[in-house]
Formats: structure tokens, sequence, C-alpha cells
């Protein structure tokens, strides 16, 4: 006998403790896989992000600066990134739980993408532990999130918004910051991002995917529908160098980067 989908990631994305929202988003990729939960289930049901109580979330310009030249400098630079994967698994488990309706496979897609977040964030809170911190230990900031709450109500400004914006910002801010820890002689944290950004080509890949299928849909040409949405939102344009070869991967064209470029 099947389960609601909605009701496992309802309870899931509504978890406080850390240990026990990666078990429970496990459990969701296992009895998904044994095909135990069914997406076609239209019991409502109530979704809150649940987060453990710290770390403090602050306003962005409040975070630190973080110099990794420093032990500490690479520390609050390790926990931002700790932070963000921590968030993904809430946004991966908001994009599945959120949208009705939607192909199998864009549960199935963002089901995929949660338990690769929560395995990004358990490799990478090993590197902080390595570092004498944990997560938690210095402020944080929610923007990620908060452009989840300004697209809870189409699936369409989410797919745009999120994936394909915001989390494709990491595909051009991961390179320097390797760089950067390689110089202050921290491989072993630049080698975890080798991992983090090959699997975020894949789910930035995966928002292009399903914006171009929900534009194809709604008969909305892709490209100026994106820029459109960025305006609408007064979301934050691509700023500085793109990683061009990334975001072709993903899935947007040479021709959108070059317009994105030029904004």
């Amino acid at each position: 006998m099947t389960r609601s989908l909605f009701q496992a990631l309802a309870a899931a994305l509504a978890s406080c403790e850390i240990e026990q929202k990666i078990a429970l988003t496990a459990a969701i990729e296992a009895d998904w896989l044994a095909g135990e939960l069914d997406c076609s289930d239209e019991t409502a049901v109530e979704l809150v992000c649940g987060r453990p109580p710290k770390p403090e979330l602050v306003a962005p310009k409040q975070v630190l600066q973080r110099n990794p030249k420093s032990p500490e400098g690479r520390a609050r630079l390790l926990h931002a990134i700790v932070h963000i994967e921590f968030t993904a698994i809430n946004l991966a488990l908001d994009h599945a739980a959120r949208f009705r309706g939607m192909p199998t496979q864009y549960y199935a897609d963002w089901i995929g993408v949660a338990a690769e977040e929560a395995y990004h964030f358990r490799i990478l809170r090993e590197r902080l532990l390595t570092l004498g911190h944990d997560y938690g230990d210095f402020p944080a900031h929610a923007g990620l999130w908060a452009m989840a709450e300004k697209t809870a109500n189409d699936v369409l400004a989410r797919m745009a918004l999120v994936p394909r914006l915001l989390e494709a910002r990491g595909l051009d801010a991961t390179p320097p910051i390797q760089r950067k820890l390689e110089e202050s002689g921290d491989d072993a944290s630049a080698r975890v991002l080798d991992i983090i950004l090959r699997d975020e080509i894949g789910h930035v890949g995966l928002g292009d995917r399903w914006f171009r299928h929900l534009c194809k849909a709604r008969e909305l040409e892709p490209e100026s529908t994106y820029r459109r949405l960025l305006e609408e939102f007064k979301a934050p344009w691509p700023q500085g160098t793109m990683n061009e070869a990334a975001r072709l991967a993903a899935g947007f064209s040479r021709e959108e980067l070059a317009a994105l470029a030029s904004h």
C-alpha cells in the first residue's frame, strides 16, 4: 500500500533537527524508488520550513567578509557554503512538496536532488569540523529561502529564480572560491567543492529543463520570459564573470549568456 509523497515531504521539510531531516530525506528517496510513495495523492498538507536554532539568520550585509587566508576566515567561508547546502535540502523538498499536478519525473528529479544536497551538507560539514567549527557557529543569511517564499505560488517562477538563477550563481562563484582555498593551502576543501560543482550543474540543469517545459506548456518563449521574471521579482542579475562552461552544460545558450552579460 502506497503512502502520500506530499505528507512525507512535508514531514522532512518541517523537521528542525539536522540528523532527523537528513534521515527523513534519505527515507523519502528509498521509499520513492521502492514505489511506496504516491504523487497523485490530493491530500492537503501544511508546508513549514524547519531549521535548527542555530545559525542565527541575519541580513546578508551583516554576514562578515570571509578571508580564507586565516583559519577562521576559511571556517567562515565553509560555514556559508554548508548553510547554502542545508538550505538547498529544504528547497528541493519544497520544490517537490509545493507544486501538485506535475509529471511524475518532476517529483523523482527533486527527490533525488534533496538526497544529493544532504550528501553535500554532510561532506562539507565534515570539512568544517576539521577546522574546529560546526554548522551554527557563525551567523548566516536566508537569501535563498526568501526567493523560495516569493515564488511559492508559481512553479515556473520557482524554477526560473531558484535553481536557474540563484543556484546558477553558485556555478559562477565556486571556481574563484576554490582558487582562494588552494592559495591558502586548503586543497582538501577545494576538492570537496569539485563534487559540489559537478552535482550542482545537474541541479541547475533540472531547473532549466523544467522551466523550459513549463514555458512550452504556457506557450512562452523561455529566455525572454526569464529576463521578464528577473525584472518582475526584482531579482539579482548575474554579476561578475559567469562560469560559461558550467552554465552551457546546465542548459543555458550562448545567446542567452551574452544577453545576461550585457544587462
